[in-house]
């Protein structure tokens, strides 16, 4: 039974679901696992659900750009109603949501998971050379595939990789760029000849200080010209400059600027407007959730999940995976369907590909502290392995297609709260 378009049941939901992306069709489905008699509806415009995690791979040359895409329709649980609108405000208090086609929608409960922005305006003269003159992003999917051609047809000059301020998408993913680029170009002999600088906004490599080790030694093995606290504020495509803001010891800043001949870039990520402009959202624009039960800390009968809310995790689809079960849990809860709430505890997973055929696997919770899905005989995450790799390039995407979309929960099943947290 495919995925309804249409409601017979009017504007109003038992379920609200805002968002179709990872977090929305996966708590959709664990819902409906749950309890099939349940009636959801899931709001999103897109007509395409892309698997992002695996753009990293497109822009090295191993997976093709159209096997990370699938028609919306044929990912969106069978019995949820597909609402194909966009969402402009919320009105929490009447317990409505606003459409852009001014419909109005009621709901009993509010799931929330519109993912982020990427802000490409935020750097000047990026949108008008994205897609040529050298300047690419693994962070979109028709650029992913000019990111691989870029370093097949690179044989020497300046190569040149940004990560801007946190919050983003995968913080691992601006050095997985780099580091499979520079592969490459080992393999083929040019690395020599090609000079690849990495551009970080912040002031380490990686957040979790466990797998840095790891990682230096790639980024010495390359020969990488790395450089903290430098923030891409400016890019000329035609004259192949990029300039960048770098903060200085006593806060002060100065500006300088850096030729290339292939510019991988990954953008500021903002919370999507209609969220920043909510009663939904905190000081900073992000949804206000407790981080355990991910329950709105005003709103009782909203939840949020995904990279939209305000909790301390990875961004990444490894999180919205153990997040959606939780809120699946905590939903029927509030319905008086369940009688235990379940915790999130902040796992986020990040496959760090530092070669064509091995990754640092990154696996943690809140506060950084390691959280290793394997034992370490077979698998230490700290150190690159193959089976890392076959883990990422064979495994996950199958994985999420068929299980986390389908609400089939392997490695993801929710914990209970302890027993204050339900009092």
């Amino acid at each position: 039974m495919p995925a309804q378009t249409t409601s017979p049941k009017g504007d109003h939901h038992k379920v609200l679901i805002v968002g179709a992306g990872a977090a929305g069709v996966a708590v959709a489905s664990s819902l409906m696992c749950r309890d099939p008699s349940l009636d959801i509806a899931l709001v999103d415009p897109s007509d395409t659900h892309y698997y992002q995690p695996g753009w990293t791979m497109v822009g090295a040359g191993v997976f093709n750009a159209p096997s990370t895409a699938r028609s919306m329709e044929s990912t969106i649980p069978s019995g949820v109603h597909w609402i194909k609108a966009r969402v402009e405000r919320f009105d929490p208090l009447a317990q409505t949501v606003i459409l852009n086609d001014g419909r109005l929608l009621s709901y009993e409960q509010l799931v929330v998971c519109p993912g982020l922005k990427l802000d490409w305006d935020a750097i000047d003269g990026l949108v008008q050379t994205l897609g040529r003159n050298g300047v690419t992003s693994n962070y979109r999917y028709d650029l992913a595939p000019y990111t691989w051609q870029l370093v097949q047809n690179l044989r020497k000059g300046r190569a040149i990789f940004s990560q801007p301020p946190m919050p983003i998408k995968c913080a691992g993913a601006p050095q997985k760029a780099l580091y499979l680029s520079c592969d490459h170009w080992l393999r083929k002999g040019c690395l020599g000849d090609v000079q690849a600088k990495f551009f970080n906004a912040g002031a380490v490599l990686f957040g979790v200080a466990d797998y840095v080790p790891a990682l230096m030694e790639y980024i010495d093995k390359y020969g990488v010209d790395l450089q903290y606290s430098h923030r891409l504020v400016a890019v000329d495509g035609p004259a192949r400059q990029a300039t960048f803001e770098r903060t200085l010891p006593d806060g002060s800043s100065e500006t300088l600027t850096q030729p290339f001949d292939m510019l991988h870039v990954v953008p500021p990520q903002v919370p999507v407007d209609f969220i920043r402009n909510s009663p939904l959202a905190d000081t900073a624009g992000w949804i206000d959730v407790d981080p355990a039960t991910l329950c709105h800390r005003k709103f009782s009968n909203i939840h949020a999940l995904g990279d939209g809310i305000n909790t301390t995790n990875a961004k990444t689809a490894a999180a919205a995976r153990k997040q959606a079960p939780v809120v699946a849990n905590n939903v029927l809860v509030a319905l008086g369907r369940l009688s235990r709430l379940a915790h999130y505890d902040g796992y986020g997973s990040c496959p760090l590909t530092v070669e064509r055929g091995k990754i640092v696997l990154a696996e943690f919770t809140y506060g950084g502290k390691l959280s290793p899905s394997f034992p370490r005989w077979l698998l230490d995450g700290r150190r690159p392995t193959r089976l890392a790799w076959l883990l990422k390039a064979q495994i996950l995407p199958p994985l999420y297609w068929r299980c986390m979309l389908k609400g089939r929960e392997w490695l993801a099943k929710p914990h209970a709260a302890p027993l204050e947290a339900r009092q």
